[in-house]
C-alpha cells in the first residue's frame, strides 16, 4: 500500500509541477551553470546505494590549490532560496516513481554514515528513505542527529498510511513556514561523526 500511495501521488505531482519543475531547470543552468542536477550516491532500503537527485544550490567555486570552497562560500541567495522552500528537493520525485526512494521515510544521508552508526540507530534503513520523513517535521536541521535518529527508527516501529499523510501535510506546513532549514551556526547541517556511548 505504501508504494501504491507513493506512485498516486508522485505521478500526478510531477505532472502538475513539470512547468515549475522546468523553470527551476532553466534558472539553475542560468544563475549556476551545469550540470543542473546534483547527483550523488546515498544508502537506500537495508543500506544498498541508489543515486539521488536534486537540483543544484551551490558553485563549484574552488581555491587557488583547486580545492573547493566550503558549503557557506559557494551556497547562493537563489540557492538558499530553493532550500528554503524545498524546491531543491523536486527532482527526487523522480527517484520515488523509480522505486529507489518513498514520498516518506528517513532521509538519504551519506554513504560514510553507514559505519558510524549504533545497532538502533542503522534500523532506519529498514524501509526506504524519503523527501520527508518523521525527523523533518519534528525539527529538521535544527535537532541534533542523535534526536534524528531517534525520531527515525519511532518511524519505522510505528509506520502507517495515517501516518505517512500526517507527515505529508505536516511538511506542507513546516516547508509553507520554512522551519528547521539550517542548524544553528550551520549552512544545513554539520557532518555527523558517530555517537559518543
Amino acid at each position: 500500500m505504501k508504494r501504491v500511495l507513493d506512485l498516486i501521488i508522485s505521478i500526478p505531482l510531477v505532472l502538475l509541477l513539470s512547468p515549475i519543475i522546468i523553470i527551476i531547470a532553466l534558472l539553475v543552468r542560468l544563475k549556476l551553470g551545469s550540470p543542473v542536477l546534483f547527483k550523488q550516491e546515498r544508502p537506500g532500503l537495508n543500506g544498498h546505494p541508489f543515486i539521488l537527485i536534486k537540483f543544484r544550490t551551490m558553485t563549484d567555486t574552488r581555491n587557488k590549490h583547486g580545492k573547493l570552497l566550503p558549503d557557506a562560500a559557494r551556497l547562493t541567495p537563489f540557492g538558499k532560496m530553493l532550500r528554503r522552500y524545498s524546491l531543491d528537493e523536486l527532482p527526487q520525485l523522480f527517484n520515488v516513481i523509480k522505486g529507489d526512494m518513498s514520498l516518506v521515510g528517513p532521509r538519504p544521508l551519506l554513504m560514510e554514515y553507514l559505519a558510524l552508526y549504533t545497532t538502533k540507530q542503522a534500523r532506519r534503513h529498514e524501509v526506504k528513505p524519503g523527501i520527508t520523513g518523521w525527523a523533518q517535521v519534528n525539527g529538521r536541521n535544527a535537532i541534533s542527529w542523535e534526536e534524528k535518529f531517534e525520531l527515525d527508527v519511532w518511524y519505522v516501529d510505528n509506520w502507517s498510511l495515517w501516518l505517512d499523510l500526517k507527515i505529508l501535510w505536516l511538511t506542507f506546513v513546516k516547508v509553507i513556514r520554512s522551519e528547521g532549514i539550517n542548524q544553528l551556526g550551520q549552512v544545513t547541517m554539520e557532518k555527523f561523526k558517530g555517537t559518543k556511548i
